[in-house]
């Protein structure tokens, strides 16, 4: 049976309604390309209330899928030696950003490529909360986050290890609109989206509602195991990681953009292609538990390359808040597929998907396919967290139950600022200690519970959007009883916690 005939079987409709089930994921939009024919399908719902179904042409937020015309943006202007001759991909950053672009360590700022900034390997942790949305007083930009990269400290020299970072995705839009005079916005319309007829694909959501798209936008969904119940909201606008995410797209439309890649058609030339799928880093080197007949996964520039079973597959995920997406391609069988799902429980879902689409078009034997579904895919599945033992026993190894909290909680309350991470606000709610963290584009809240020594305590951070939680270490310097300083685990790539300056009432510092 051709792909594109299993595709369109009531099978694969089986199939697919089974995975959403299993996988509580609210709706799937699914669309490939073989020999450059092209099949669609949309299953489940696009939103709860009001009941929409999910099809074809359902609107998602596909996150760092986006990624993938981020890079190819920067290759176009690698491509015009004419207009932008400086661009290069081994051209130094700062070079190119001589005001804005500048890192902690010198040699970093003027060492760090464009190649390196597209491959995620110089040395900058993520630092995804660092930059703030458009519910601050004074949001981000595209230029405000690369110019606060010298206040945030590197976690690896330059090319000494992958360590991803969306922040270098939204430096190079920066980088992008800087050159053209363009915002991003419009010059992925005039470079991508009107050349390859994706007439529903947008940078935001709120430009998409602003073309009558509104309806179409599917709702995002968090699954809660406990209530055995969704929690829904709408993708919010993020200006500030543009280049990074945020792009708002179809199925329909997405995959025109993978066809034009795997064909080299449109803006997509052959010298492009290869600039943006020259493999740059390994991403974990030292992985042990790789999936079956695969081989570890390299980055190219917006796009992942791993082998199963000795043939090339090209891709890139993505995962925000309520969605999860993933587009590839295998370049040896002209086949290709873009799948994206409105939950946080769609992550897993994609990549069992796409594998056994893979499988399919390689025309695996049923007895040697493996049960995707039964791989664990990412940390949602993974409890990666510590345990609220566990890091009781970090903080303080000799106390095995928390202690009772002594100094009034007024010693602790005040405003705690960061170069790097701006301002928080530490306040007393409920008889704990709280901050309001919902201004970062990654929002949060914090409530902390005391361990010991009036200065070490469990934080539980919850994420605005879809509550998930997670505990952080959290510790207060304290100065004749009053505290002085905040220390916060919110980068696991670095050893220290990273530290806020208690704010003196009166000072605008």
């Amino acid at each position: 049976m051709e792909v594109i005939d299993y595709f369109q079987s009531n099978e694969f409709s089986d199939r697919v309604k089974r995975l959403l089930d299993e996988r509580h994921v609210p709706g799937l939009a699914l669309a490939i390309v073989h020999h450059g024919r092209i099949a669609s399908a949309g299953y489940g719902s696009a939103s709860f209330s009001p009941p929409r179904p999910c099809t074809p042409d359902t609107l998602f937020d596909i996150a760092s899928a986006s990624k993938s015309l981020t890079a190819a943006s920067l290759a176009l202007l690698v491509e015009d030696d004419e207009q932008y001759p400086e661009v290069q991909y081994d051209a130094s950053m700062s070079a190119l950003l001589p005001d804005d672009f500048v890192l902690q360590d010198p040699e970093s700022t003027a060492g760090v490529t464009v190649d390196d900034i597209l491959s995620h390997r110089t040395g900058m942790a993520p630092h995804d909360f660092s930059y703030l949305s458009p519910r601050a007083s004074a949001p981000d930009t595209a230029r405000s986050v690369t110019r606060n990269l010298r206040h945030l400290p590197l976690a690896a020299p330059i090319r000494s290890k992958y360590m991803y970072c969306n922040m270098m995705y939204t430096v190079a839009t920066h980088l992008v609109e800087e050159r053209t005079g363009l915002s991003f916005a419009d010059f992925l319309e005039d470079r991508f989206f009107r050349p390859l007829g994706m007439a529903s694909t947008n940078l935001q959501p709120q430009r998409a509602r602003d073309r009558g798209l509104g309806d179409r936008i599917a709702t995002g969904y968090s699954w809660k195991k406990e209530q055995r119940d969704y929690r829904g909201f709408q993708t919010p606008d993020c200006p500030e990681a543009q280049g990074a995410g945020s792009i708002i797209t179809s199925v329909n439309d997405y995959i025109r953009w993978v066809k034009a890649m795997m064909h080299r058609e449109g803006p997509v030339t052959e010298s492009l292609y290869k600039g943006l799928l020259k493999p740059r880093s390994i991403e974990d080197p030292g992985e042990e538990e790789l999936a079956p007949q695969t081989s570890f996964t390299l980055y190219a520039a917006g796009w992942e390359i791993y082998h199963y079973r000795g043939h090339a597959v090209v891709c890139h995920d993505g995962a925000v808040a309520g969605f999860g997406s993933t587009h590839f391609f295998l370049p040896e069988f002209q086949f290709g597929a873009v799948i994206l799902g409105n939950s946080d429980t769609a992550i897993p879902a994609v990549a069992i998907m796409a594998r056994e689409l893979i499988d399919l078009v390689l025309q695996v034997p049923h007895t040697e396919r493996p049960d995707w579904n039964s791989i664990e895919w990412t940390s949602w599945e993974k409890d990666d967290n510590p345990s609220e033992t566990e890091l009781r026993q970090r903080l303080c190894p000799d106390v095995r139950e928390p202690q009772p909290q002594q100094l009034p909680l007024s010693a602790y309350v005040g405003r705690y600022k960061n170069l790097g991470y701006h301002e928080l606000t530490v306040e007393a709610t409920n008889d704990q200690l709280f901050v309001d963290a919902t201004d970062r584009s990654f929002g949060f809240v914090l409530t902390f519970d005391h361990v010991g020594g009036q200065s070490k305590y469990i934080a539980r951070l919850e994420d605005h959007l879809d509550g998930y939680e997670a505990l952080i270490p959290a510790e207060f310097v304290l100065e004749n009883g009053k505290a002085v300083k905040l220390g916060l685990g919110l980068e696991e790539e670095m050893e220290d916690l990273v530290w806020f300056a208690r704010v003196k009432k009166g000072s605008d510092a």
